[in-house]
């Protein structure tokens, strides 16, 4: 019923012009890693976990962290034991069988593309705040898509085009461009943390928890059914740590897998964690949580009001440069998952063709950009943000299964990164992820189920029949 397993054996017997090009080493993965996580989580979504959980958000991120550092351990291991392109769609395939794989891979879709489309229009807010300082004002209909009134937020698709373009170019290229503009992103939020530290007032703190906890069956609501607590916060805000994974899709392209993505991985996820759990609380020392959280651009709002213009113009700037970086990363892994789906048959072979002198799967690029420009130009940060974290939390359930599976059915696989404790860390993620999921609105829930309905009848009407696996097994 779950279909065929892909062999191990197989995972890198590919035809040469459908072989990517190893060219990354770790300093690039911890920089893909951390230009993934920092960005509309820290710079946008903060504010809006505010409004959901008040000071408490700071648990919130805490909460979602711990999460996704348990996911992160799991992602670690099975990307050193199979060290090829597709991430948790290829875990899925070689543990469970095709039709999870699908599932997964599917879902993948709502992760890395639709999380693009979010980081789109986050940075679509700081770069019209800041062209209108300058006095270029952009008018506001072309800063929302018709959701919000507007006609199409015209900032969010020229970004997204760009950054295809950039992508369409070469992976050391871009992932070079991604260092250099990691280093800006983290001098950024150091200078923000250095200013807002000295207007920190405990006072701000208190109440603490003016939404309270919140759980599945017990959450406050509002008229249109929004969640209020910590753990609606922090199912929001744990868009604002998933990104490490995108480390896992260049596996192919890592010129020393077994060392440079356990660098990559976890380097990167403890670096962020340490930097969001800083800005968090001196952004919520510093002013008061409501008023920020009616802010799009929350961390350069509360600069100005502190006093600080120039510094919260060069928050938004670096805002504006840095912020594609996350676009970039998570596209990049949303192409490499789609390359491997179609190499595999599951979608038109013609998509996991490489470019011989870029050595990037050039066609899937530009239609994956196209899509994600798309949706950033037709809908709004929060919603795209809490449809994203729905595919996020399936791919880290599956990942989190498949490395207890493989460690019964496959234990001479070479594990370059042994995670500890397996049996208790993978279903703490397992617990973890679908407590966060039952946290997400209803609506989010049931755009997700209805997405994989979708996937599984192009999956029954095609896949299933090209599938290399089945045709070559």
């Amino acid at each position: 019923m779950l279909g065929s397993k892909k062999s191990v054996a197989t995972l890198h017997d590919h035809h040469e012009d459908r072989k990517l090009r190893p060219s990354l080493s770790w300093p690039h993965l911890v920089a893909m890693g951390v230009g993934a996580i920092v960005g509309t989580g820290i710079y946008t979504l903060i504010g809006v976990g505010a409004g959901l959980a008040g000071p408490a958000v700071i648990l919130s991120f805490a909460i979602a962290g711990a999460v996704c550092a348990c996911a992160a351990l799991c992602y670690a291991e099975l990307a050193t034991a199979l060290p090829a392109s597709g991430s948790a769609y290829t875990y899925s395939y070689v543990a469970m069988g095709e039709t999870i794989a699908w599932i997964i891979g599917w879902s993948l879709v709502l992760e890395y593309s639709v999380a693009c489309a979010a980081v789109a229009t986050g940075w679509s807010g700081y770069a019209a705040g800041l062209l209108a300082q300058v006095g270029m004002t952009i008018p506001e209909v072309w800063l929302h898509g018709p959701h919000a009134g507007g006609i199409l937020n015209v900032p969010a698709v020229v970004i997204s085009l760009a950054v295809t373009g950039l992508l369409v170019m070469g992976t050391r290229e871009s992932a070079t461009v991604n260092l250099a503009l990691v280093v800006v992103k983290i001098v950024a939020l150091a200078l923000f943390i250095g200013l807002a530290i000295f207007a920190f007032r405990g006072e701000n703190f208190s109440p603490f928890m003016p939404f309270g906890f919140g759980n599945p069956l017990d959450f406050s609501t509002d008229a249109d059914g929004k969640r209020y607590g910590v753990m609606a916060a922090a199912a929001i805000i744990f868009f604002a740590f998933y990104g490490f994974d995108a480390v896992s899709t260049s596996a192919e392209e890592a010129k020393n897998p077994g060392r440079d993505l356990t660098i990559g991985i976890l380097g990167s996820m403890a670096l962020c964690t340490l930097i969001y759990m800083g800005v968090a609380a001196a952004a919520i020392g510093a002013w008061p949580y409501a008023e920020m959280a009616a802010s799009d651009r929350p961390l350069a709002f509360i600069l100005e009001s502190l006093g600080h213009p120039l510094a919260a113009s060069l928050i938004a700037g670096a805002a504006i440069v840095a912020l594609p970086t996350v676009i970039m990363v998570m596209m990049y892994g949303q192409t490499r998952v789609f390359f491997v789906m179609s190499r595999d048959g599951l979608l038109p072979h013609g998509l996991s063709r490489v470019n011989p002198k870029t050595g990037v799967p050039t066609t899937v690029t530009l239609i994956i950009g196209g899509f994600i420009a798309l949706v950033s130009g037709l809908f709004e940060l929060g919603d795209i943000a809490s449809v994203a974290n729905a595919g996020t939390l399936a791919a880290f359930i599956a990942v989190a299964a498949a490395l207890m599976i493989l460690r019964k059915t496959h234990p001479e696989l070479p594990r370059v990164f042994r995670c500890p404790a397996p049996n208790i860390i993978a279903p703490l993620a397992i617990i973890g992820c679908l407590y966060l999921f039952v946290s997400l609105k209803l609506m989010t829930i049931a755009v997700f189920f209805g997405w994989n309905v979708l996937g599984l009848a192009i999956y029954l009407l095609y896949g299933r029949a090209h599938s290399h696996v089945r045709t070559k097994g």
